[in-house]
């Protein structure tokens, strides 16, 4: 959506939101197989408080498992972020949570990538001329059904874990970003890069001190 810029949010929002974005973005750069970051703000667009965008490097016709997996754990990251830097969690990860879930439950129910194995669960009816699923009949027993559950929330909570593992050990990476985003409000990819290296954003390298020929410092 377009960037509501007129909209009044409070501090501790911007903070919570600054958050929120910097472990997605920061769980992006970290898992590999995926889309890369190409730029994440905090400026609210449509019904988001912030958004962290990802920009193929080629058109993409199909998906591996481990792209679909590295999906899932991203969209865990801002939630995780502000469990770990708010000590609190808000309504805000609702979307990233139904997005994940959707994933895992397709590649549980429709691509076979389970350990259910190469089977499909649920079939659809669809009508042709509007080309959208009207129906889905459920075609398995009760037994499967709860495995089909388990098999969704394991796969959703293996990859909670990889994403909470990446943003706890770049805890540091991570605040440096999120305070980048108050300041900035909108980064891009090169940014990024800076701000988690350390780097500062105004294109210059950190100047060594000065020191002598025998590598003592200059009185």
């Amino acid at each position: 959506g377009a960037e509501r810029k007129s909209m009044v949010i409070s501090d501790e929002e911007k903070k919570i939101t600054a958050y929120h974005e910097a472990g997605h973005t920061m769980v992006g750069l970290k898992v590999p197989n995926i889309d890369p970051v190409h730029k994440v703000t905090i400026i609210p667009r449509g019904m988001a408080l912030g958004v962290t965008m990802y920009l193929p490097e080629k058109d993409r016709l199909s998906a591996s498992k481990e792209y679909l997996l590295g999906q899932i754990a991203t969209a865990m990251g801002g939630r995780i972020a502000e469990d770990v830097f708010i000590g609190s969690i808000t309504t805000g990860a609702a979307n990233d949570i139904e997005r994940a879930t959707e994933v895992a439950r397709a590649m549980v129910c429709e691509y076979g990538m389970s350990e259910l194995g190469p089977l499909t669960f649920g079939k659809k009816e669809e009508q042709i001329f509007l080309g959208r699923e009207i129906a889905q009949h459920r075609d398995y027993s009760e037994d499967t059904a709860i495995k089909i559950d388990e098999a969704v929330q394991k796969i959703v909570s293996e990859q909670y874990e990889r994403a909470k593992t990446i943003i706890v050990e770049n805890k540091e990476a991570l605040i440096r970003l999120a305070e980048a985003l108050l300041e900035y409000e909108t980064l891009d990819s090169v940014q990024i890069c800076r701000v988690v290296a350390g780097l500062p954003l105004d294109g210059t390298e950190p100047t060594p001190s000065a020191t002598d020929d025998d590598g003592s410092p200059e009185s």
